[in-house]
Parts: structure tokens; C-alpha cells; sequence
């Protein structure tokens, strides 16, 4: 029978089968034995500093008749009860599934004699957490890896699987009846919508960076498709039964609705203490992290941060930003539907630019107002990125793990993928989906309605103003802010694999105003140097 989510019938497909080999599935096996001390899984895993006892597929009921599986991981030798650490992931428990870290250029900086081998994907390490009196219970959501029923994509449904779940464990025999989460990415995700029902064996949670609203931040971030990426996570996911297929669903369904509110948390339900961390490096997690900071109530809020007032660049002549916008209008077009790799500089990307003159820190969420047109089609996707430069005009690149640890001799041996390098704070917006959400937008945070296009006439000139992610970017006398706009995405790839695979629905040329009563612009966050 169809799941339906807000009178709407969900689309699903086949998930990838347990038969696949990169599913690292030799079916279900439940028992319990003990890793004694010292304990290794291969020779190049991290040994267990205690004994642990090791429970596999243990058979977690839902209120639907469902059962998932869950290894617990949990102290040996002591009849003391111990608080479990609940780590929930659609990828696969304890090492199985496809993704590791080896998915990223030198194990993304963590030699694989840190992790045991039974941690899961993204989560916490049972052979660190146990000898400090944790229990870890790693669970495989619903419909993933031996876990029954169709996988479901975030919103109320998983919220309430995790619920069942935590209320089972909080009640072992073992457990002292306090269950934290914790996990990056999805396992993340899934906490905002866990902890909104609000279990009440639930006692915190430590979100490692997770979106939080899968249309407004990333599936359909400013009304562009974002497919490439999320058609590649669907083939993380191993199953003999049907998963939510969220792409069909956006192609079928590309406006806001009931189904697509259904998949944004909502963090101002969550009761329990939580410990945020937000990246800035991040295409994925930045503004979800962030957004569920300010909303979750608790008066220890130190952000945005208070100090940030906000300085206008206006587009101006020679490529320049200036104080003021000229008085005489002018234009500057290219080609949005030029080809893109998301390798960083490509051609048919237009940059404006600033010199500042004391050291100056950007911190918080910037914005772009742009006046612009496309005589060749009635919709067009703007992309803005903002980039540092020295002081010669060298445009400039963060690379996010230290090289040492990615085993590199220079950052020109670092890979050009998102998760590896940074380039610079971005944001998009489809110019048919320019109408702004009075109710949902905040003076530091700008969002578009969504529920209706508003095509725009070839040639007419028309305002968008685009959201600018978060960032934190600290300028030297002499170096440069650079405002580059385009019409395909600027950020990098997240994996080799995704190069040049994004596309938008440009065509043809567009042009951006700016000058006279077209005063283009960005507004940029900066606070004081101490």
C-alpha cells in the first residue's frame, strides 16, 4: 500500500539488492559474544582497550510491526547499568554498506588504525566510547540492510521510528535509562526529527552537522534542482525492498508542498540539551546546522553573533565593488548554459571585486541583490560565490583537513572535492521562485516562498535577492572580496564521480544591471577586529 504524506502519494523504486557485493551483507546473524581486551577486527584496526560485549541484529520493534536491527556494542564484566549512545543510519551498522572513510582522498585524515572496523559510517567508534562506560547501539533505519519495511527519506516517519527505538533501548536491562544520539550527515539529519517527538528516555543529542529541510537547503535549494548528488546517495542504500525516491518526487512534485514540509525539522519542539557543530565548508549541512541552533529554545544563544553589522558593496565599473552604486546603469552578461565541470574557475563566470585596507572579518549569512534579465528564456538559475584573494589578485582556496593527515606534500596534491577543499560561501535562486516567505525569513535569514513560479518575460529586468550561506573569512590589507556570479553551480564537486553532471534548465545569455536605479549589490556581515 502507498505511503501517503499530506494527501500525497509518495513515489517509490528499488533500492540497490543485499545480493550487491558493496553491500557488505552476509545476512542476518543474531547473537552476543565478547571482544575481549585488546581485541583487533584485522591487523590494521584500532584494538578494544577493554573487554565489550558485542550484540548483533538485535531486533528492534516498531509500532507498526516493523522490526529493524541494531548492533550494541556495550562494557563487559560489570553489572553496572550504563547510558546508551543511539547512532541511526540509512548507510549500514557497523561497517557494512558501501561508504567509508576511504570515499574521500587519505581516509579523509584518519589512518584506519584510529577506527576498529565496527563503527558505522560517520558515527562514533564503539572501541572509544565503551571504555569510558557508554554503550553504542548502532541501528540501520527502516528499509536498509535487514531493517523491514521501505526506507523513508527524513521527516515525521523516521522521527518516530527513532522514538520506538529509543524508548527500547532506554528500557534494557543494561541501560541506566539514558539515551543520547550522535552522528554527522544523515545520522545528524535524522536526530532533528527524532528529537522533535520528543521520547522521553531521550537525554541529549549531538548533532555532527546535519541539514535540516531537505527541499529549501539542498534537494531544491532556491528552486534549482540539485539531483546529482542525492541520485548517487540513493545507491548507498542496500535493500530487497522499495525506498522513497525523492527525485521522482521533486520532478513530479517541484514546488513547495505538504510532502516536502514534512522533511523540515522542527527544532523548536527538540527539549533536550544539544550540542551543535555547523561547518562552513559544508554544501550540504551549513544552514540546517545553523537554523536548528537559533530555533532549539535556549537562552545560552551566542549566534547569530550580535556584534555583526552589515556593509553594502554595490556592483560598479572596471569590475569593481564600491560604496555607492554609479549613477550611470551599465550591464555585464555570459552564457548560462555554458558547461561546467564544478572544478573552480571556469569560463563564463562574471567577478566583481574589493580591496580592503585594514585587516576585516566576515561572520554570518551575506546576501546578494542582483537586477538581471535573460533575453533567450523566461526562467534562468543565478549562482553567486563569494571568494578571497591576496593581494595580488590570486584568487584563494581553504582546504579543510590538515595535509599532513591527508599525507600530501602541498595543497596542490589535495583533490578538488567539496568535502576537501572550500572554495568560498555560496547561493542560488531559480528567478521564478524570487517571491520571498514573509513568515519564514528572518533580517539574517532570507527565504523564498516556493509554493508558485512567477516565469519572467524575455528581457524583462527583474530583483532577486539570493541568500549567501554562512562563512567566516578573515581579510589582510591589500587582500580582496570577490563576488562572482554565474549560471551553473560554482562549488565544488562532492565526489570525482559528480563532475559535470549537474545541470539547470538555462539557456542562452543573461545579463545583470547594475548602476543607476539597478543598484546591484551584496550585503556582507563583518565584526569588529580586536
Amino acid at each position: 500500500m502507498a505511503m501517503r504524506i499530506g494527501g500525497l502519494d509518495v513515489l517509490y523504486k528499488k533500492a540497490l539488492p543485499l545480493s550487491d557485493p558493496a553491500a557488505n551483507f552476509d545476512g542476518l546473524k543474531p547473537s552476543k559474544q565478547i571482544l575481549p581486551k585488546g581485541f583487533r577486527k584485522t591487523p590494521a584496526n584500532r584494538e578494544f582497550s577493554s573487554p565489550t560485549i558485542w550484540e548483533r541484529d538485535v531486533a528492534v520493534p516498531m509500532r507498526d510491526g516493523i522490526i529493524l536491527r541494531a548492533d550494541i556494542f556495550r562494557p563487559a564484566g560489570t553489572d553496572e547499568k550504563v547510558p546508551c549512545i543511539l547512532v541511526w543510519s540509512p548507510y549500514g551498522k557497523s561497517s557494512q554498506g558501501r561508504l567509508s572513510m576511504a570515499v574521500v582522498q587519505g581516509n579523509a585524515g584518519v589512518p584506519e588504525s584510529d577506527l576498529s572496523g565496527f563503527q558505522s559510517f560517520e558515527a562514533p567508534d564503539p572501541a572509544e566510547w565503551v571504555p569510558h562506560g557508554y554503550a553504542i547501539a548502532n541501528v540501520n533505519a527502516r528499509g536498509v540492510l535487514g531493517s523491514e519495511g521501505r526506507h523513508r527519506w527524513h521527516g515525521v516517519g523516521e522521527g518516530q521510528d527513532g522514538y520506538d527505538t529509543i524508548e527500547f533501548l532506554g528500557t534494557r536491562e543494561w541501560c541506566d535509562g539514558n539515551v543520547a544520539m550522535m552522528g554527522n550527515s544523515w545520522l545528524a539529519t535524522a536526530q532533528w526529527f527524532i528529537a522533535a517527538e520528543r521520547p522521553p528516555h531521550l537525554t541529549c543529542m549531538l548533532p555532527l552537522e546535519g541539514l535540516s529541510d531537505v527541499y529549501r537547503e539542498t534537494l531544491c535549494r532556491g528552486g534549482v534542482p540539485f539531483k546529482p548528488f542525492w541520485a548517487f546517495l540513493m545507491t548507498t542504500f542496500f535493500s530487497d525492498e522499495e525506498q522513497e525516491d525523492v527525485i521522482s518526487m521533486i520532478e513530479k512534485y517541484p514546488l513547495m508542498n505538504e510532502y516536502w514540509e514534512d522533511k523540515r525539522g522542527k527544532a523548536h519542539l527538540i527539549e533536550v540539551p544539544t550540542y551543535v557543530l555547523a561547518s562552513m565548508s559544508t554544501l550540504l549541512h551549513t544552514e540546517g546546522s545553523t537554523r536548528c541552533y537559533e530555533e532549539i529554545p535556549h537562552d545560552k544563544k551566542c549566534w547569530p553573533v550580535l556584534e555583526a553589522k552589515y556593509e553594502k558593496f554595490f556592483f560598479s565599473d572596471n569590475a569593481k565593488l564600491a560604496a555607492r552604486s554609479p549613477p550611470t546603469r551599465a550591464t555585464v552578461s555570459f552564457l548560462g548554459d555554458a558547461p561546467a565541470m564544478q572544478m573552480d574557475n571556469e569560463p563564463e563566470e562574471v567577478v566583481f571585486e574589493y580591496t580592503f585596507e585594514q585587516k576585516t572579518r566576515l561572520l554570518g549569512t551575506s546576501k546578494a541583490v542582483l537586477y538581471m534579465s535573460c533575453p533567450d528564456h523566461d526562467d534562468f538559475d543565478v549562482f553567486v560565490q563569494l571568494r578571497k584573494a591576496d593581494k595580488d589578485g590570486n584568487i584563494l582556496t581553504h582546504i579543510n583537513i590538515p595535509i599532513e593527515d591527508l599525507g600530501v606534500a602541498s595543497g596542490k596534491d589535495v583533490g578538488d572535492i567539496n568535502p576537501l577543499k572550500f572554495l568560498g560561501p555560496a547561493g542560488v535562486l531559480r528567478a521564478s521562485h524570487r517571491a520571498i516567505d514573509p513568515i519564514l525569513s528572518e533580517p539574517h535569514r532570507l527565504h523564498h516562498d516556493h509554493t508558485k513560479q512567477d516565469k519572467v518575460p524575455p528581457g524583462e529586468i527583474v530583483r532577486l535577492d539570493i541568500p549567501i550561506w554562512v562563512a567566516a573569512i578573515e581579510f589582510d590589507a591589500g587582500e580582496k572580496l570577490m563576488v562572482k556570479v554565474a549560471g551553473h553551480e560554482m562549488r565544488l564537486a562532492e565526489f570525482e564521480p559528480l563532475r559535470g553532471r549537474f545541470h539547470t534548465d538555462n539557456r542562452g545569455k543573461q545579463v545583470v544591471h547594475f548602476g543607476g536605479e539597478f543598484d546591484s549589490h551584496v550585503e556582507i556581515p563583518f565584526v569588529p577586529v580586536s
